[in-house]
């Protein structure tokens, strides 16, 4: 640990004034170009650019990815700038005093034998170098690096999606993998940019060189009275130093651009890459040696450097040949004499008994739904799902584990929770799915079949006739979105058995980086089980969970009062009045209610042996309980005509014993308390169960 805070200090100290160092060197470049710079000075900004661009080069070489030097097309920019404020200092010192430094004149003098002709050859065939072979072929390289990027990131993105959802990679995973895709998008599509910056530094050194020796010829005989001779012999050596002194590390740098560009990722650096893809096979060696010693005893060819090369290439391919020989041997004179059957060990069967938290099994014809390759889209419906159960109810549906299984039937697929099987349908994949659901008498042309998230009646149909089956009033929907809405509705029915300690404590953890007082003070009171079943149960009747800090200031509170569950559950309803009634407000703005009666309430209230503090029984005969839930059905059936959602309204002493006693036939009835409808709300009665 202390290890990594002195890393962590040491950093910091570095690159504390980075971003101001950057800043003034900037406006330093740009005030190279207008301020003249003595000639000692000149020679170690040129001595600084030469090094900088090797050190660049040689950076480029122990790079495994491009994205590792991420800044290169700044450095880039950043360097041509400098090379041509370098230009513009030198051929101010050239122009005025026909000096320019030590650098300047030793490339003018020992490079090119202080022959001008001579090194303006040599600089053009650095400039023809750099502008037609390298830096052209960088920049289409970059090019088509950056389309195939562009194009691959849908796919990239389906992929990470797939792989979140298959539970193979966490959520952080995932936005670290698609950062890295939109970075390297966006590296490669500056890198398009950047080559730009090197094809005009060479355009620019051949416009400075020619404008350079123009002006020094002309500064020469008119100003100082020099013959062209002696004036082209001063001018025209110290321009085609200053052009090789700036070309020389642009040509660096052009290399070191095709390098990051061409580089593909690998496990190790360049050099290394380089040597394996070479000697990979001992057959090319072995030849090329046999072809150099062709060569040289052919007359008129130098025999001692082809047979020199041969030789080498030669001994390498040997060594390579025994090398392979000696690895391929080496199992067999370490094989044991007699193999051992594998032992099975309790630890190699742990992972046979693990249960997925939900699971959907699909027979083989509807595997192209959720395949990206075959155009599926089932496992981006399948994020959006958990995406918006999020919003919803504040639910983390865990990851959905989608096999293949060939016991079920081609067009069936399964859903399981835990292990176990709740809920089965059928899909056509290339059917629509045209459901009544405005009681349409008309029946279409079609297989007859039942709607699997509802039980609504409706038909497969070909898609020729969706648009009548839309026109007659059918609801329409593809294969996809059937299997995609039924997975939502057994998500939202079973949501609370998903709901496991591990999740609910990333939901405290979540809750404790910003409001750490709530999450210890309710730590300190309930366990983590408690909490669970608490949500559990606001879970199980629709009840979201997303607004955590109520709900946790709701359970440190009453937790201090009794540790009673059910008890709990009510007094964190009570503080969710706002949201639980937002819920079931319809578009007038008023909640539409059955209400209970009187006598009703008081004869649960009679049958209740204890209470919520300490724990209760209903002891009501098993006849009175049906006739109830019957009259409860039956006073629900005005609602249903209406349109409005079943929500009985009774008083809460016996709302959680009410909700207990219908849910198991009656499991979309909402029932509300008094306490829990907000303030202001209007509430309008359609009748009461008598």
């Amino acid at each position: 640990m202390s290890t990594t805070r002195e890393g962590a200090s040491n950093k910091s100290g570095i690159f504390r004034f980075a971003d101001v160092s950057m800043a003034i060197l900037v406006v330093l470049i740009v005030g190279m170009m207008i301020i003249p710079l003595p000639t000692r000075l000149l020679d170690v900004l040129l001595s600084l650019n030469i090094t900088f661009a090797i050190i660049t080069l040689l950076s480029t070489f122990y790079v495994k990815e491009a994205l590792e030097i991420a800044a290169f097309p700044t450095i880039l920019l950043l360097a041509t700038l400098y090379r041509l404020a370098l230009n513009v200092s030198t051929t101010r010192l050239i122009l005025l005093k026909g000096y320019a430094g030590e650098v300047v004149m030793a490339f003018g003098n020992f490079v090119v034998g202080g022959n001008y002709v001579v090194g303006a050859v040599v600089f053009l065939i650095l400039v023809v170098i750099q502008f037609i072979v390298i830096t052209k072929g960088a920049e289409r390289v970059a090019e088509v690096a950056a389309r195939f990027t562009l194009d691959a990131m849908p796919g990239k993105q389906m992929a990470i999606d797939a792989d979140l959802n298959s539970g193979l990679i966490d959520e952080s995973e995932a936005r670290q993998r698609r950062a890295r895709i939109q970075r390297e998008a966006d590296f490669y599509g500056a890198m398009d940019g950047a080559s730009k910056f090197v094809k005009g530094d060479a355009i620019a050194g051949l416009v400075i060189t020619v404008i350079n020796i123009i002006g020094g010829l002309a500064i020469g005989v008119l100003q100082r009275g020099l013959t062209a001779a002696q004036a082209l012999q001063i001018y025209a050596l110290l321009t085609v130093g200053d052009g090789l002194v700036a070309q020389i590390p642009a040509l660096v740098f052009s290399t070191a651009t095709g390098v990051i560009v061409t580089r593909a990722a690998g496990e190790t650096s360049l050099g290394i890459d380089l040597i394996n893809s070479l000697t990979s096979s001992h057959k090319p060696l072995l030849v090329a040696s046999g072809m150099l010693f062709l060569l040289a005893i052919v007359p008129g060819l130098p025999f001692f450097s082809f047979a020199t090369i041969g030789g080498m290439l030669g001994f390498l391919g040997y060594r390579m040949t025994r090398e392979r020989a000696r690895i391929a041997e080496r199992p067999k004179e370490e094989e044991p004499p007699v193999s051992r059957a594998p032992q099975v060990t309790p630890e190699s069967v742990l992972p046979l008994m693990v249960v997925e938290p939900m699971e959907l099994e699909i027979g083989y014809a509807l595997i192209p739904l959720v395949d990206p390759s075959q155009g599926g889209d089932m496992l981006e419906r399948i994020g959006t799902i958990r995406r918006q159960l999020a919003l919803d109810l504040g639910l983390m549906v865990p990851p959905i584990r989608i096999r293949d299984n060939i016991q079920l039937k081609p067009t069936e697929y399964v859903i399981k929770i835990r292990g176990v099987e709740v809920s089965r349908g059928e899909l056509i994949p290339d059917h629509y799915l045209a459901i009544n659901t405005s009681g349409v008498e008309e029946t279409l042309v079609g297989i007859p079949t039942t709607e699997p998230a509802f039980g609504l009646k409706a038909f497969w149909i070909s898609p020729e006739i969706r648009e009548k089956a839309e026109e007659m009033g059918f609801t329409v929907v593809d294969a996809s979105s059937v299997l995609a809405t039924h997975l939502s509705e057994t998500i939202k029915k079973y949501g609370a058995d998903l709901l496991s300690r591990q999740e609910v404590q990333k939901l405290i953890d979540t809750v404790r980086e910003n409001y750490p007082a709530v999450a210890e003070e309710l730590m300190s009171v309930l366990s983590l089980g408690e909490i669970q079943k608490v949500l559990q149960n606001l879970l199980r009747e629709s009840v979201p969970i997303r607004d955590l800090v109520t709900i946790f200031e709701a359970l440190a509170d009453d937790g201090r009062i009794s540790r009673s569950v059910d008890f709990l559950t009510e007094r964190v309803r009570e503080a969710l009045s706002r949201h639980i009634t937002h819920r079931l407000k319809g578009e007038d703005g008023q909640i539409t209610v059955i209400t209970l009666s009187p006598t009703w309430e008081q004869r649960i209230r009679e049958s209740l042996k204890g209470d919520l503090l300490q724990g209760w029984q209903l002891q009501m005969d098993p006849k009175v309980l049906n006739s109830f839930v019957s009259q409860v059905s039956k006073a629900f059936e005005k609602m249903a005509m209406e349109g409005k959602l079943p929500v009985l309204l009774v008083h809460p002493d016996v709302r959680f014993i009410v909700r207990k006693i219908v849910e198991s036939k009656l499991p979309n009835v909402y029932v509300l308390s008094y306490s829990e409808i907000e303030p202001g709300t209007k509430v309008r009665s359609l009748g009461m169960v008598e």
